[in-house]
């Protein structure tokens, strides 16, 4: 068989999962009975309308898709296959209207795959500055970079995985455990990203909470598994792991989807897509495919999904789910022509609303070669000419990068004063591997799939290249040297007398120890993506007890994805302070030498709970199948209450609890006043939709959608074309009939108007769940002697018995010169004091008495008030 006519898979495919044995509204009051949960199904998929300042853009791409015919449509929502053209994903091109193929590229820190790009530090270290400003300056200067590079998605940022369990193997790639940080985090982000021209693809949606079973897949201690489901209830989705996706669907944003959710495979959980994220959020940008997670044909595209990525059933094998099968689809009435075009407009409206018409330029890289000269097409190793242009867009990103990792910095201990250091000390003593350089260079790992030199960030798709790593000893040498000082280093952590002889001589010890993670198609040390457990690596707490019994003045430096375990050495004597600098990206070795010397005064705040054991957090990874050859069941049966709320609520005492950190000054809290505003009362959304647009006829001749004459092939790409002008033949399909009716639920083909839905009316949901409802002031002083900042926050009690002790709702990071005070201010907004009610589908404010606190951290609330209900 000519390649050209390749098999393709099923245009028709059997709709999986969607029995409503369990309804929302049951789920929430029966948590332990989660492995029965399915998502019950809705149809159809709601079209865009333009609403939450897309109006502009809506009509741009409306005006776009009007011009398109069939083809050019399953062209611009396939992607042409892995390794296909010159990004991670691409979708196909449209010549006739000079439409060049849309560029997806990774990662959530910087251009993956790129030359002279800069490495950011991760989501989850920039968390822990509680900085509004910061995050939006990070997310604006990687989008210009991806602009600059010719890259139309960056995907990310990140809020899935959110951080149910500390060891997820990608929570350094997200923002924080706590939706409300995670939320405002992703919204900078998200507003950073499009305003420099760039679609924000906001991933994962939803709950792909962790690494291992993460895919279907062949595994080598157990043989083949189906991909993991996350059962959750109504309650919980809501409250906690949907509440940051709102957040960014308010700020504009593309998203991408993976794993089973209720037993739904979420590419064709028509509940999650249809009825959640563009129903009740609103959402009007485009639904993406992760890689291979789509695992059927009409079935998606009933469901909700608008793009699949990269195109391909699986990494170059020239099958597709959609391309031709979606050809098939729209012509034999399986899917109406009204869906297509709401996937289109929907890919072009995100196109228009962040001005890529005038921003884009041409792509001017290859993410499978450094070459300067080699082939389009990688895989098929065709099309041999110029690849890469090299082309520098760090500017002087590098200043934000460094300020950036210092003012997230965490100090966790500082006895009496030890630190800031003056660089004088009479011998500095610097100790670790992480505090290194890689041998084989910073990125030396594909993906940095490794621990070997200081850690600046984990490893797989949510990764950069490094222009250069500044190394923590580089800069400590450069500090203490310029003060005519003495520095030596042991970088080895197992040269244990190398390590003694060297700590007996130093007036100050300097350690550094790390712990990793990543994606899990990489396993390091055994961690197979997710971490086995929160101790220190590279026998990290051995380092510690070896310089701190023969040094008395040992600082400990963290470069983390997340929490570790501190509890065999914190409260040494001989450690005198210490401090965690998650993954810092390039600036690292300077940014952590800015704190150290007293450049910067660190503000960060933790942005997770450190505990005393793994068994604190409750929650734990699934490492082992559960079911067999079947899905591993995964209940997320502790509701609301990960982290710091599942440490209230069992009443466990933290050893640095979320929202905790110190300064080289201190700072105290009064004067707090709450005023209530006025505002309309909450009323649910009524009415209907407009009916779903179709923009343009297409031809129903089967002859039109024929391999072109003229084409050159391209092995193992993706064409919209058929093989046969008969449907039954092209399809390859022996179980293929005209009437389709028995295969397609309820709904799915109906574009009249359709009921809104009562949460819902606005991207990001009820526009009123926004509407302020308190703005509370309080007095923040600074009584030392240095200026520093102080990020006060402001925590929420909602009363009920099953509501956490308190959830975080606002913050303000706040600048104060010595003796002088600062306000701080916040908003408390209506959806900030409602709970999730599952029986009426919609926010409520209930009657139990809710307290507002504010302080330094989740257990520092020195100040509290009633609200006026």
């Amino acid at each position: 068989m000519n390649p050209k006519f390749a098999r393709f898979v099923l245009a028709l495919f059997p709709f999986l999962h969607y029995t409503n044995n369990t309804t929302p509204a049951n789920n929430a009051t029966n948590p332990g009975g989660l492995n029965a949960v399915t998502s019950p199904p809705f149809y159809p998929s709601p079209w865009m309308d333009g609403s939450g300042g897309w109006g502009d853009a809506y009509a741009k791409a409306q005006a776009f898709v009007r011009q398109l015919t069939l083809l050019e449509k399953v062209n611009l929502t396939t992607g042409v296959g892995w390794e296909g053209e010159a990004c991670v994903g691409n979708v196909g091109s449209i010549p006739r209207l000079g439409f060049r193929a849309l560029c997806m590229q990774d990662s959530p820190l910087g251009v993956r795959f790129g030359d002279y790009v800069s490495a950011f530090p991760a989501g989850g270290t920039v968390a822990a500055s509680w900085d509004r400003a910061l995050f939006y300056e990070r997310g604006y200067q990687m989008g210009l970079e991806h602009r600059g590079k010719g890259v139309d998605v960056q995907l990310g940022p990140v809020v899935g995985p959110l951080g149910r369990s500390p060891n997820g193997g990608r929570n350094w790639e997200g923002f924080s455990p706590d939706p409300v940080l995670s939320g405002i985090a992703v919204a900078e982000t998200v507003r950073g990203i499009q305003d420099a021209g760039v679609i924000a693809c906001t991933k994962h949606y939803i709950l792909n909470e962790q690494e291992h079973f993460r895919s279907p897949g062949n595994f080598k201690d157990f043989g083949f598994v189906d991909a993991i489901s996350s059962n959750l209830d109504d309650k919980t989705l809501h409250e906690l792991y949907l509440w940051p996706f709102a957040d960014a669907v308010r700020a504009g944003t593309g998203s991408i989807i993976y794993n089973k959710i209720n037993n739904s495979q979420a590419c064709q959980n028509s509940y999650l897509n249809n009825y959640i994220l563009k129903g009740e959020l609103g959402f009007q940008g485009f639904i993406m495919s992760d890689w291979s997670a789509q695992h059927s044909g009409v079935s998606t595209t009933a469901a909700g999904m608008d793009m699949t990525m990269p195109g391909d059933t699986g990494f170059n094998t020239g099958d597709s789910f959609w391309g031709p099968n979606l050809t098939v689809s729209i012509l034999n009435g399986s899917v109406p022509e009204w869906r297509i075009d709401d996937m289109a407009t929907r890919i072009m409206a995100a196109y228009y609303l962040v001005g890529r018409e005038t921003a884009q330029v041409p792509v001017n890289f290859n993410s499978w070669s450094t070459d300067t000269f080699g082939y389009e097409h990688a895989f098929a190793k065709t099309g041999y000419g110029l690849i890469n242009q090299h082309v520098d867009v760090r500017k002087e990103h590098y200043l934000a990068i460094r300020s950036a990792a210092a003012r997230s910095t965490v100090l966790l201990k500082n006895t009496d004063g030890i630190l800031p250091l003056s660089g004088r000390e009479k011998f500095t003593a610097v100790f670790g591997d992480d505090a290194g350089e890689n041998p084989n260079g910073p990125n030396g790992c594909p993906d940095h799939g490794c621990d070997n030199g200081t850690l600046a960030q984990g490893w797989g798709s949510g990764t950069a290249w490094f222009p250069y790593l500044i190394t923590p000893l580089d800069a400590i040498k450069n500090e203490v040297t310029s003060n005519g000082g003495v520095v030596q280093s042991v970088t080895d952590n197992w040269a244990y007398p190398a390590i003694n002889a060297l700590a007996r001589q130093a007036s100050v010890a300097i350690v550094f120890v790390d712990a990793d993670s990543g994606e899990g198609y990489i396993t390091v040390d055994g961690n197979a993506g997710d971490r086995n457990n929160l101790t220190l690596w590279q026998d990290g707490n051995t380092l510690i007890q070896n310089v701190t019994a023969l040094c008395n003045n040992t600082i400990v430096v963290i470069h983390s994805v997340g929490p570790v375990l501190v509890d065999a050495w914190y409260n040494n004597p001989n450690v005198t302070a210490i401090l965690w600098a998650g993954l810092p990206g390039q600036e690292s070795g300077n940014a952590i030498a800015d704190v150290l010397y007293g450049r910067v005064n660190p503000g960060g705040k933790l942005p997770f709970t450190i505990g005393r054991q793994q068994s604190d957090y409750g929650v734990d990874l699934i490492y082992e199948p559960t079911n067999g050859h079947d899905s591993p069941q995964d209940n997320f049966a502790e509701g609301n209450f990960i982290d710091y709320r599942y440490f209230d609520q069992k009443n466990i005492t933290p050893i640095y609890e979320f929202g905790y950190g110190l300064s080289y000054t201190s700072f105290s809290y009064s004067n707090i006043n709450v005023e209530k505003i006025a505002a309309g009362p909450y009323t649910p959304t009524t009415g209907t939709t407009k009916a779903a647009p179709v923009l343009g006829n297409f031809s129903t001749n089967t002859a039109d959608y024929q391999w072109p004459a003229n084409l050159t092939y391209v092995n193992t790409y993706i064409y919209p074309y058929l093989n046969s002008t008969d449907l039954r033949e092209a399809s390859m399909d022996p179980d293929y009939g005209m009437d389709n009716s028995e295969y397609l639920p309820e709904g799915v083909s109906d574009g009249s108007p359709q009921p809104k839905i009562p949460a819902g009316g606005g991207p990001g949901g009820n526009p009123a769940l926004y509407d302020v409802l308190y703005h509370v002031t309080a007095t923040v002083s600074n009584n030392g002697t240095v200026a520093g900042e102080e990020v006060a926050q402001l925590y929420l009690s909602l009363g009920g018995p099953d509501d956490p002790k308190v959830v975080l709702r606002n913050f303000e990071r706040l600048s104060i010169q010595p003796g002088q005070s600062a306000t701080f201010t916040a908003d408390i907004t209506r959806r900030d004091v409602s709970n999730w009610d599952s029986a009426s589908q919609n926010w409520v404010i209930t009657n139990y008495a809710k307290t507002v606190y504010v302080g330094s951290s989740s257990r520092k609330l020195p100040l509290r008030a009633q609200l006026s209900l």
